[in-house]
């Protein structure tokens, strides 16, 4: 079986320029230890104390479950907009549907998130500039939003040579300088006021939530963060023999973002030299920094934070963009005929990336008018993935013979997938629970379901008459011939 698009239904528009580095950069740039940790790493602390550490270990076996069954996917069906293609060809189209909106939403809401609560105020402190100027703050997170837009509509080539030096940043931004804080913490750390604990420092708890809420809180560190992997998916059909390297680029990506940063986690919680002092400050890894190298070794980790943080939202736009235009291409989306169209000079979707900018652009907006309101969208990208996860394995279990009778994907799970697949569910529905009825988690809800309500909407209107007149569905792009998962075997 090739990767060509064609046996799917498609034209082939995309250009296969992506070689097994860049898929990797992909996944592990949008997972992204260096932000997921730095921005969740005193929820945890605070939530838990120190032994919140022992909770990431319990998320990267959870989420390596869960990328070992979309890997199987992804080498069965190597096509943009990953997780809606699979849903709906195991499925059906509606069902895809509301998987891809509930992608859309996913990004819609993080990326604007990230960039104004994350690397708008960083980058001014970095820069000296007042971080508590909200107009600053805005435009900056606007401005950082547009140049990673504009990355991706100008080649995807850039886009991954951002990434694959996202990399070395990730690496030596966090791990690196959480063996600098330990060593320094080795070598001084019983001078230091309370900061001459022992190694039993990391079983420790500290907080005055109740069991559950604190090891909910505990574990949100890795719930947040080891996400997004299947990135390297939504670039499927720019992928060079996408059936294989895509897999391994997820499952590698996961294996060492767990690995890494398990590593981050201890050399920084080792090296806290006050622990109330820690726990109420807003950046606790930047308080760990400077207390043992300085406030200029300080800025220059928060300048690498930045360019994380950055990338992640550079990936982020590309594996966005991949899923309107996926979703167009096959009629699913209001101007489908406009959203799928691939630019001849740049190769790249270009309506469908200034589509998903514009939509980031007007909920940073809605962030400024309603910091609060902004603050729940923010919270919604927790629980957002984790949906899209569950609606996919659970379509997996329901049709994995039409999988298997694919032939050879380039990875497969064999007799082992089904309880892989059934572990997983259980993580997924464990994680899910867990942050959508806490009180603290509520809100997330509404915004779900308000995203949902949208979607639903536009099917009542429309998208329900097209999937009935053939104008919309799998393979279709507008000609009304539709291309099952079966068929295309």
């Amino acid at each position: 079986m090739s990767d060509s698009g064609t046996e799917f239904g498609y034209a082939s528009q995309l250009p296969r320029v992506l070689r097994k580095f860049a898929l990797f950069a992909v996944a592990f740039s949008i997972i992204s230890i260096t932000t997921g940790i730095f921005l969740n790493y005193a929820y945890g602390l605070t939530e838990l104390g120190p032994a919140a550490v022992w909770l990431w270990p319990v998320a990267v076996v959870g989420q390596f479950l869960v990328a070992l069954v979309l890997a199987e996917l992804a080498g069965h069906i190597p096509l943009a907009g990953a997780a809606y293609q699979w849903a709906a060809r195991l499925i059906g189209p509606r069902f895809g549907y509301v998987v891809g909106a509930i992608g859309i939403l996913y990004g819609a809401v993080g990326q604007p998130g990230i960039m104004l609560l994350g690397l708008a105020p960083l980058t001014a402190t970095v820069l000296g500039l007042d971080a508590g100027d909200g107009r600053l703050l805005v435009f900056i997170a606007a401005l950082a939003l547009v140049l990673a837009y504009l990355i991706n509509i100008v080649r995807v080539q850039l886009a991954a040579r951002v990434n694959n030096i996202a990399v070395f940043a990730e690496i030596i931004g966090t791990v690196v300088l959480s063996v600098v804080v330990y060593l320094a913490w080795v070598r001084g750390g019983a001078d230091v006021p309370g900061g001459g604990h022992g190694y039993g420092f990391l079983f420790t708890t500290a907080t005055e939530a109740g069991p559950m809420e604190a090891v909910v809180g505990g574990a949100l560190i890795g719930i947040f963060t080891l996400v997004g992997f299947e990135a390297a998916a939504d670039l499927g059909e720019e992928a060079i023999d996408a059936r294989r390297t895509v897999p391994r680029a997820m499952l590698l990506s996961v294996v060492i973002s767990g690995v890494l940063g398990m590593v981050a986690l201890v050399g920084f919680t080792l090296a806290i030299p006050d622990l109330p002092g820690a726990q109420a400050s807003p950046v606790p890894l930047a308080f760990i920094a400077e207390f043992w190298l300085g406030p200029v070794v300080t800025k220059v980790f928060l300048a690498v934070v930045v360019f994380s943080m950055f990338a992640l939202c550079v990936v982020g736009a590309a594996a966005g963009s991949r899923l309107i235009f996926a979703m167009a291409r096959d009629g699913m989306l209001p101007f489908s005929g406009l959203l799928r169209r691939v630019n001849g000079g740049t190769g790249t979707p270009v309506a469908a990336l200034v589509t998903a900018l514009v939509i980031c652009l007007v909920l940073l907006g809605y962030g400024a008018a309603d910091g609060d309101a902004f603050g729940v969208l923010v919270g919604a990208t927790a629980l957002v993935p984790y949906l899209v996860y569950l609606l996919t394995v659970v379509a997996y279990l329901i049709r994995r013979p039409r999988i298997v009778a694919l032939g050879d994907g380039g990875f497969r799970l064999g007799a082992a997938g089904i309880p892989i697949a059934v572990l997983a569910l259980l993580w997924i529905l464990a994680v899910v629970a867990s942050l959508a009825i806490p009180e603290n988690f509520r809100s997330a809800d509404y915004v779900v379901l308000g995203g949902l309500a949208l979607a639903g909407i536009w099917y009542v209107v429309a998208l329900r008459r097209r999937l009935k007149d053939g104008t919309a569905g799998l393979g279709t792009s507008g000609t009304g011939v539709e291309t099952s998962v079966e068929a295309s075997g």
